[in-house]
């Protein structure tokens, strides 16, 4: 059944022994029954390379070029060729792991550079690397709080949050008996009279807010770092690192940890993955922090040289004692990242930004004006990204499946008359009258 597998049965019965299984069938009696596999795998005959790959350009004909104005945590922004090209350099591949920093230079160079740039853009003392996406880096950030807190176990999160991070966060939560509560929203933003609430009953940990949030939302945080810290709690802002380029930055508003997903720095959508988090904090929590922390120094010739700093809090230093089990890296995807921002730099994200916020204003502007939508919060302030309800007897399906219809990816239906939409740099006027046209046509 699994022919390729080296163990012998020998093998097999000393580690069902181990394990204190009698049989395989004992060992995954926790998997239901309907999802194990009852025979072989469903492989095709064997064919000839070049057939194979005809095979594969044929599935891939069959994929849609559509127009993206689609957000909801993951942006279509354009990334200049010359990022792959640098990314596929060799240098760049020394070490799966940089734990030996003599064979790792140039994997140690670029997390150091990818670090320091984070840095900078959060407007925090230190970042790290290894994040798998901003979800998970958001609960990464909560476990962070909760070891700083010591016997403090709640943490308060908004309900503005993406559903995709707090139901990470839930799954964190749970085997360490983390206390998450709902800090309820008010028009599309967190409720600053519940959390004032909330935060005066005690015992709280942590603060996990996002801005731009699940609306699109830019959400106003002024003088919340100073109520949250008065109630001796930890303030952490989730924010998707593009955007960082024109907002204010997590530091500037005070937090302690920032976090989010940098897929927006470079990353290809790519049908769902990979992503790519990032985490960054003050300096009193560093030792705290997880994942890969890079620094500077100079070998015995006076040449700088990179290397891993606080090894100790890593699950292969001291694997009781980590603050994670990350033990694998992102590094492509840092790499990557890393590339697109120094071809950018400060202005080219600006551009970026302010190009996406300009398109994106212009189409619900249209929009909103052919009848079929109004705008779900008009006195909020928004940047690319902003919820739409659609008139009375239009479904936002509906639109969807229109606007599929010309080639368009419309945006993400929230709900059955509502429809989030989002447009990038990449989005032309023609993509945009496209758009328009299709919602006439309704």
């Amino acid at each position: 059944m699994h022919p390729y597998l080296p163990h012998t049965p020998e093998d097999i019965k000393a580690m069902l022994e181990r394990c204190g299984a009698s049989s395989i069938e004992d060992l995954f009696a926790d998997v239901p029954e309907q999802l194990r596999l009852k025979g072989g795998y469903r492989l095709d005959a064997p064919m000839p390379e070049a057939e194979i790959n005809r095979y594969f350009r044929s599935l891939g004909r069959k994929n849609a070029d559509l127009a993206c104005f689609a957000g909801y945590g993951f942006y279509s922004h354009y990334c200049p060729a010359a990022v792959e090209a640098i990314a596929s350099r060799s240098e760049f591949y020394t070490a799966y792991t940089p734990y030996q920093p003599e064979i790792s230079q140039g994997t140690l160079q670029y997390i150091f550079e990818y670090q320091s740039m984070i840095a900078s853009l959060t407007g925090m003392d230190v970042a790290n690397a290894s994040m798998y996406d901003g979800a998970t880096a958001t609960a990464e950030a909560m476990m962070m709080a909760v070891a700083a807190g010591k016997k403090r176990r709640r943490v308060l999160v908004s309900a503005t949050l993406l559903p995709a991070v707090s139901q990470v966060l839930a799954t964190y939560a749970e085997g360490p008996g983390i206390i998450l509560e709902t800090v309820n929203e008010h028009e599309g933003a967190t409720d600053r009279e519940a959390l004032h609430a909330q935060l005066g009953a005690g015992d709280v940990a942590a603060v996990i807010l996002a801005t731009p949030n699940r609306y699109g939302i830019l959400e106003d945080l002024e003088g919340l770092a100073d109520e949250v810290h008065a109630a001796k709690a930890l303030l952490i802002i989730n924010t998707h690192a593009s955007t960082l380029g024109v907002l204010r930055s997590q530091g500037e508003w005070g937090a302690d940890i920032a976090c989010g997903e940098a897929q927006s720095l470079g990353l290809p959508l790519n049908y769902g993955g990979p992503g790519l988090g990032y985490l960054a904090c003050t300096h009193n929590l560093m030792r705290k922090m997880p994942g890969r922390i890079v620094g500077a120094t100079t070998d015995a010739d006076g040449q700088r040289v990179f290397v891993l700093t606080l090894q100790a809090r890593e699950q292969h230093i001291r694997r009781h004692k980590a603050t994670s089990n990350i033990c694998s890296n992102q590094g492509l995807m840092t790499l990557q990242a890393a590339v697109y921002l120094s071809l950018l730099g400060p202005e080219g994200l600006r551009e970026v930004n302010e190009t996406s916020a300009s398109i994106a204003h212009d189409l619900v502007e249209r929009l909103c004006a052919t009848g079929r939508f109004r705008m779900r919060y008009p006195e909020r302030e928004w940047l690319n990204e902003c919820l739409l309800e659609t008139a009375e007897g239009l479904s936002a399906q509906t639109v969807l499946d229109a606007c599929l219809k010309r080639g368009i990816l419309a945006g993400k239906v929230t709900g059955e008359n509502e429809i989030l939409v989002c447009a990038t740099e990449i989005c032309t006027p023609d993509d945009v009258r496209n758009y328009i046209e299709a919602v006439e046509a309704l």
